[in-house]
């Protein structure tokens, strides 16, 4: 396999056998088994990351830990909000006729000014 690599406005060939190409990436993968994380770049940008599952494990246990949080948050913060008096309107609001939804905008309205 070769390879074109520009060297100082020039391109230089550099040849790379599949078996030290296949030995490369025994190398990183074997850093990787370790506990370090590689990434993989093109052009001087990040494009993938090879990481330990035990790293990964962490990374999206942690978000799901987080929404867990958030739901519970938000859910005790609606049983708040729900008085005996707000599901009342609510459920007189879905029960509602179109006129009488009607008649209730324009109230609203009136009442802001």
């Amino acid at each position: 396999m070769k390879h074109t690599i520009p060297s100082g406005g020039r391109a230089a060939q550099v040849s790379v056998t599949a078996t030290e190409a296949k030995n490369e990436f025994g190398r990183v993968l074997e850093k990787v088994i370790q506990g370090n994380t590689t990434f993989i770049t093109r052009h001087g940008a990040a494009k993938a990351v090879l990481m330990p599952i035990e790293e990964y494990d962490a990374l999206s246990g942690a978000a799901e830990i987080q929404l867990h949080s958030l739901t519970n948050e938000f859910d005790a913060l609606l049983l708040r909000m729900q008085t005996s008096k707000a599901r009342a309107a609510m459920k007189s609001a879905f029960n509602a006729s179109p006129k009488q939804m009607g008649r209730a905008a324009l109230a609203g309205v009136r009442s802001r000014g």
